[in-house]
């Protein structure tokens, strides 16, 4: 019993943020979104354009994103790419925090 009590107790909460989608990542509060626009259009925007439309790396567009996973990319973020210019930023970003970045890129809402 105690088992399926622990198991709804998590199950539950889990299918409920999972339904809501991508615009469920976590928010950050203001002062930390306007840091990290910030850091999109500066330190993403100076290999992959001030525009995201490319350059030394990949353009972040959402044409070119949309068919790419969220998790997949927050991964690459937060872990860059080993051999490639692009770095790892888990130092500077939490998962939620590049989660957020990703939808943003793929929604189009860039700086």
């Amino acid at each position: 019993m105690l088992e399926r009590a622990l198991f709804l107790a998590v199950a539950i909460p889990t299918a409920v943020v999972a339904a809501q989608g991508p615009d469920a990542t976590a928010q950050p509060d203001a002062p930390r979104r306007e840091v990290l626009m910030h850091r999109l259009l500066h330190d993403c925007g100076s290999c992959h354009g001030m525009t995201m439309k490319g350059g030394l790396g990949p353009p972040l567009l959402p044409d070119a994103l949309a068919d790419k996973d969220s998790e997949g990319l927050a991964g690459i973020v937060l872990e860059g790419v080993p051999g490639t210019p692009m770095p790892p930023w888990k130092t500077e970003l939490t998962q939620e925090e590049a989660l957020w970045l990703v939808e943003r890129l793929k929604q189009g809402l860039t700086p």
